[in-house]
Formats: structure tokens, sequence, C-alpha cells
């Protein structure tokens, strides 16, 4: 295989493959374009563990422990609703301008975050915050695929595997101590120097080749997949808890959610510039590979943002120690991740590891599903370990696979998709695991005994119960959330089915590259 050159850049040859073409980097440039998106992965990849570590204090201090998952579902609803328009948008602007200006908005939704009062205004927050950081993870990897071949991304796999190493160690351990001594609202207040900084990296490192085109913006189809998901989502956390599955209530946002996505299609197909084409679901990789993530999505954020919960209110810890106790997931993350890359950037191969990484998944939430109030943490740890290791062998591997597969005019909007379809499946896995957590609590912690009252609400207060009160509420926690786990199953098996009949389609290397020079 050819190497990259390290003094020049490997650009197509005349203008008009300037416009269309990829603009492949040296390793040299490389270099500085990684130091500026890694600062913004940074960014969003600590919020996302940082929150997870916090979020039983904040339900406690601020009420809702029903309304826990949404404050996950909304950021994730705005993230997912945004990461196409930002694609869009930084084709029309550049890239660069546009990856700063979603740290921007990133940095305002965080800074509102932290001075939430309810958790009415921390879920609209969440929200700005999530529209900003659907951008940052959707540019992120756009860029990635413009400046590197396809079978090179290997190489630099292993760094951006190690900030998210990184923020996912320091993440916990750092929600865990702000939560414990100077207040959970720091949890958002970070981001802003950590953010200033990557605005500041940006300008200096993050040195691009803008190549513009005249797009229309699919507002429309943008508007209805908002509508149809908000919808959906709205029926998943209702439906189970303020009303009942079959009620007329639910069942109107169910069917409107339905007729809604079909309105979406018909955009799509009669769209200028779609937000979503439909042209790429004729290809097999695209349309296999996003239904993985889809159904991947359900289950990924059911562990990361429910261990937690498991790890302070049955197992007694703090935040900080529950942030030390997610290490073993970080370290299975970790290790599938950078492994699976290095050998996948060697052999231009790709299927085996979503393959592998269903299988490992499964058995992680079969494992997690049986746990209890007397589990030892040991268990936990290796239980969590494994479920890790599952997602470090899927996180990126189908990203790549589909980057690929499309043309170069396509890489924008399939890097996107690739993001959309697995945050729409964790937007709507977080959502029912929500309301299974909260119908499941309700079933297993009964009538209140006369005389007792049995706050689910507040995590810390768990601790102070007595007994045997305390032992029969842990009991009903490590319960419900053993069946959580067990709900994810179906969905990881179903991501199964499709990462068995995906096409196995070798990685372009960078003499077969789109519009790459003539090897001599």
């Amino acid at each position: 295989m050819s190497e990259i050159s390290t003094d020049t850049p490997v650009t197509p040859p005349g203008p008009e493959a300037q416009a269309d073409g990829p603009n492949y980097l040296s390793h040299k440039q490389i270099m500085a374009v990684m130091g500026g998106l890694m600062a913004g992965m940074l960014l969003a990849a600590l919020d996302q563990s940082i929150v997870g570590t916090a979020l039983p204090t904040i339900v406690s201090q601020l009420g809702g422990l029903d309304k826990m998952s949404w404050v996950v579902t909304a950021y994730l609803l705005t993230s997912t609703a945004a990461t196409p328009l930002w694609g869009k948008i930084s084709d029309l602007y550049g890239r660069r301008i546009i990856f700063q200006a979603a740290i921007v908005l990133f940095l305002v939704g965080s800074a509102l975050a932290g001075l939430s009062q309810n958790m009415g205004e921390l879920i609209t927050f969440r929200a700005i915050q999530g529209a900003g950081g659907g951008g940052l993870m959707s540019l992120a990897f756009a860029i990635i695929g413009d400046v590197i071949p396809p079978r090179e991304r290997g190489r630099y796999q292993g760094m951006m595997g190690a900030v998210f190493g990184l923020s996912s160690v320091a993440g916990p351990l750092l929600g865990g101590w702000f939560t414990d001594s100077i207040g959970w609202r720091w949890v958002f207040y970070i981001n802003l120097p950590v953010g200033i900084a990557a605005l500041v990296v940006c300008s200096f490192a993050l040195k691009l080749p803008v190549n513009r085109r005249e797009h229309s913006i699919d507002y429309a189809g943008a508007t209805a997949i908002v509508l149809g998901v908000t919808s959906l989502l709205l029926y998943l956390n209702w439906a189970g808890t303020s009303y009942g599955w079959g009620s007329w209530q639910g069942l109107a946002l169910l069917l409107g959610s339905i007729a809604v996505t079909v309105v979406f299609v018909l955009i799509e197909l009669r769209a200028k510039e779609p937000i979503l084409p439909m042209r790429l679901f004729r290809n097999p990789v695209f349309r296999m590979g996003n239904g993985f993530g889809f159904f991947a999505g359900f289950a990924m954020f059911g562990g990361i943002i429910y261990l937690p919960v498991y790890l302070q209110a049955v197992q007694g810890m703090s935040a900080t120690k529950s942030g030390l106790g997610m290490l073993p997931a970080v370290a299975g993350i970790m290790f599938t991740a950078i492994g699976s890359g290095r050998i996948m950037a060697k052999t231009g191969k790709y299927k085996i590891y979503p393959i592998v990484g269903a299988l490992v998944i499964i058995g992680s939430l079969l494992l997690l599903s049986r746990i209890t109030n007397h589990t030892p943490y040991w268990q936990v740890a290796i239980f969590a370990f494994i479920f890790g290791a599952g997602l470090g062998l899927t996180m990126q591997t189908l990203v790549t696979a589909i980057q690929s597969a499309v043309d170069f005019r396509d890489m924008g909007v399939a890097t996107a998709s690739a993001t959309f379809f697995r945050q729409i499946g964790a937007s709507i896995g977080t959502a029912i695991f929500g309301t299974v957590l909260t119908s499941r609590l309700k079933h297993y912690m009964g009538p209140a005994p006369a005389g007792q009252k049995m706050d689910t609400n507040n995590v810390q207060a768990i601790q102070h119960l007595q007994e045997p009160i305390k032992s029969h509420v842990t009991a009903a926690f490590a319960h419900a959330i053993g069946d959580l786990f067990l709900v994810g199953v179906p969905f990881i098996v179903i991501a199964l089915g499709f990462a068995l009949v995906l096409k196995e389609v070798p990685l372009k290397g960078f003499e077969n590259a789109e519009a790459a020079p003539p090897a001599h």
C-alpha cells in the first residue's frame, strides 16, 4: 500500500476534481488537523461521561426521578435532529467556522444548564446544549472523512479513542468530585474553560481546504423528523407512567409519529437537497450499518446512564466512588476500540467486529440483568468491563465502513446519518429504559408500610433509611435496573441480525481512494 507523503498534501488534479473530490492531506498536516478535532471531541465526550455520574444527585436535589431520562433524552433529541443540518451548513460555509459555531452553542447551553433551578429548566437547557453537541460529533468525523483516506483512518482512530478514553476516565471522576465537593452545577460549568481552549486550538490548528458548493437546506425535512421523533419519545415516556399504553393520548402520539415519519420520507424523496437522501439506502453497507447502529444505540446509553444509578442507590457509593466504579467499563471500551481500529487499518476488513461486539454486549446485558442488592462490586465490575468491550468493538467500526462505501460527495451526509441513526436509537432506548425503571420500581416497591415513607426520587436519601425499609428499597432498585438491562437484549439481537447480513466490502486503500493520483 502506498504511504502518505509527509511533505506535501495529496490532492486530486484539476480544478473540477478539487471541487468535488477528496483533499487528502499529508501526515504532518493531518496531525495539525487532529489537534483541533481532538479539542472539540474532548468537549462533547467529556460532557457525556461527566453528567451520568452526577444525575442521581441532580435528581435528588431538583426532584423527579421519573424525569431523569429526559435530561439525557432532550440532549440526544436535539443533537440528533441538528446533526444533518450541521453537515449541510458546513458544506455552505466551510467545516472550521461551523465547527466553532457548534462549540459556542454548546457552551451557551452548558452555562444555562448550570444555572437551572428545576428539572424543567435543566431539560430545556440540555436541549440547547445537545443542538451544539450534535455538530461537534458529526463535523469531527466528517472532517476526518474529508482529509484521511478510508484505510488510513485506523492509524488515527487510536488518537480519537484516546480522547474518548481520557474523557471516560476523567468524566466520572470529575463528575463525582464536583458533586461531592463544590456542587453538581460544575459538571456543566467545567465545559466553559475546556470549550474556550477548544476554540483557541481550532483557530490555530484546524486549517482545512474549503470546497464550498451551493446548497439548499431541507428545513421541511428537519422539522418533520423532529416532530416525528418527539412524538414517539413522548409516547414512550408518558404511556407507561402518566397514561396507559393503550390510552387515547398515547395512541394519538404514536399514530402522529408514524404519520409524520411517512411525511418525512415523502419530503425527502422530492427535496432538492434532502436531509437524508433516500438513494443512499440502496447501498447495502449504508443500509445494514445504520440498522445496526440504530438498534445498538438502544442499549448503549442504558449501561452508561443507569449503572451509576445502581452503584449509588444500591451499592451505596458516593458520586466520586461511582465514577471510579465505572472505570472497568471504560477500560473495556478503550481496549477493544483501539485494538480493533489498528487491526482494521492493517486488514481493511470490518464485518467481524460488530458481530463479535453484539454477542459480547448480549452476554454482558444478561449478566447485568442478574444483579441484586447483594451482588459484590467485583462481579459488577467484570460485567461492566464486558459491556464496555462490546461497545468498543462496534462504536466507530461501522462509521468507517459506511464512509468507505459511499461516494465522496456523500461523505458528509453519510457520516451524519451514521451518527443520526445511532442517536435516534439511543434517544428511544433511553426513553424506554426510563419508563421501564419507573414502572418496574413501582412494581417492586409495592405499597409503603403504615407510617413509613419511601422516597425513591432522592437516591442519596436511600442510604439513610432504617432497616428493613432500606433493604426493601435497594432490592427494588436492583430488580428494576436488572429488568432494564434485560429489556435491552432483544434490541441487540436485532442489531446482530444486521451485522450478520452486512456486506464485507474491503476498505478503500489509499491507492484506490476516489480521485487519488495514479501510483508511480
